[in-house]
């Protein structure tokens, strides 16, 4: 049986990898960094904790680890409550940011290091003396085999005589991996593994973490401010804000269908565009003297905002047609993709619209544009921030007056 095969036999029995998250809450001082957290994480599933530094994303990480001692509420894994337990009864397996391998261990003992840890005791693991020991030969035996599964896995072979001095950051992340992964643990905890990573490697490391998931079908919680790693690799995303979570849904529902202008604005690059606009009362919003179909039970003159992604949003240079009359104000080629930002009268901002590349000659800087918003993908929210939804009408925009 491989390394994987184990992992996925255990993890998956009885849901042993599930965890039950209740009411946390932690205060540093007199800053409170959770607020109430509840989820709920099924067994085998890869949940990634997105949110802004500082939003409590960290802190939750070690909590559930049994890194920290939260002020309220409880944490189950598999069931069980283990808010008692230190970190090594919690059968949980953790990857840092700085990888926190040993610099004079090399590869294969970095690895094997939390095999004797749990196998051996202490006179076991004494360089000398312990090799004369009964079963210790045997035990080591297994623990190598275990180390070269994981290694295989990993394609790190190669590496096992090296120190961790001699490896590159992406080799490094791979021997935190395979540290982590030798333990078998119910839960695998990653916060911000690749950070610390050139853009080009990230890339690589996100498909190859995606890829052991799906091997070794173990929990998974990742921690990032990196919103590319969350909408890539997870099943469910998380999105932290002020120590709460704000939406828990899977990374397409997040993009398209926010439920907080916050998870709207967080999301997204370039991040989504926020026009004000004014309930009529005719099954409409008025955007900058635009209606725009609305069919929700608003009352007529309340203040609502209205967001468009830049590819729900078209622009022509012809004059006179309904829309938004603005001027283009700059061009972003980024090669396959062109992003033009037009100012609009009543716009605090200018507004970035998704354009073919193929027409970027046609819209010069400085020239009067006209632009037109998608009203299927319009997102309503009301002046806090929360979303308001109705079926849209299906009549196009109208010009007042």
């Amino acid at each position: 049986m491989t390394a994987g095969s184990t992992a996925a036999s255990r993890a998956t029995e009885d849901g042993r990898g599930s965890v039950a998250i209740r009411g946390l809450t932690k205060s540093f001082g007199a800053t409170p960094v959770l607020r109430g957290v509840d989820l709920d994480i099924p067994d085998g599933s890869f949940l990634t904790v997105l949110g802004p530094s500082g939003c409590g994303k960290s802190t939750l990480m070690r909590i559930v680890a049994g890194l920290e001692q939260q002020d309220g509420g409880s944490v189950a894994i598999g069931g069980r409550p283990v808010d008692g337990l230190r970190p090594d009864q919690r059968d949980i397996a953790m990857v840092f940011q700085s990888y926190a391998l040993y610099p004079h261990l090399t590869v294969f003992d970095n690895i094997a290091l939390p095999l004797r840890m749990r196998r051996l005791d202490f006179a076991r693991r004494l360089p000398i003396v312990g090799r004369m020991l009964p079963g210790v030969g045997q035990t080591e035996r297994e623990i190598a085999q275990a180390v070269r599964r994981v290694a295989e896995t990993l394609q790190i072979e190669p590496l096992l005589a090296r120190k961790p001095g001699q490896l590159s950051g992406g080799q490094k992340q791979r021997v935190a991996v395979g540290r982590a992964m030798v333990r078998e643990p119910r839960v695998f905890l990653m916060d911000e593994p690749l950070s610390n990573l050139d853009a080009e490697l990230r890339v690589h490391m996100r498909a190859e973490i995606a890829q052991l998931h799906r091997s070794l079908r173990t929990t998974f919680i990742y921690v990032t401010h990196d919103q590319a790693e969350a909408m890539t690799m997870s099943d469910q995303v998380v999105v932290m804000m002020d120590g709460r979570p704000l939406q828990v849904a899977p990374p397409s529902v997040i993009y398209e269908d926010p439920e907080d202008i916050r998870v709207a604005r967080f999301v997204g690059s370039p991040r989504i565009n926020i026009l004000p606009g004014t309930a009529t009362g005719r099954g409409s919003v008025d955007v900058l003297g635009v209606e725009v179909p609305f069919a929700g039970h608003v009352s007529p003159g309340t203040g609502v905002q209205v967001g468009f992604r830049p590819a729900a949003a078209t622009v022509t240079r012809a004059s006179g047609t309904p829309g938004l009359a603005g001027t283009l104000t700059y061009r972003e080629n980024l090669g396959s993709d062109l992003f033009l930002h037009v100012a609009l009268a009543g716009a605090d901002a200018p507004v970035v619209i998704r354009h073919d590349p193929a027409e970027i000659a046609s819209f010069p800087v400085g020239e009067p544009v006209t632009m037109r918003i998608g009203e299927v993908q319009t997102l309503i929210f009301d002046q806090a921030g929360k979303r308001l939804r109705a079926p849209l009408a299906a009549a196009g925009m109208r010009r007042h007056g």
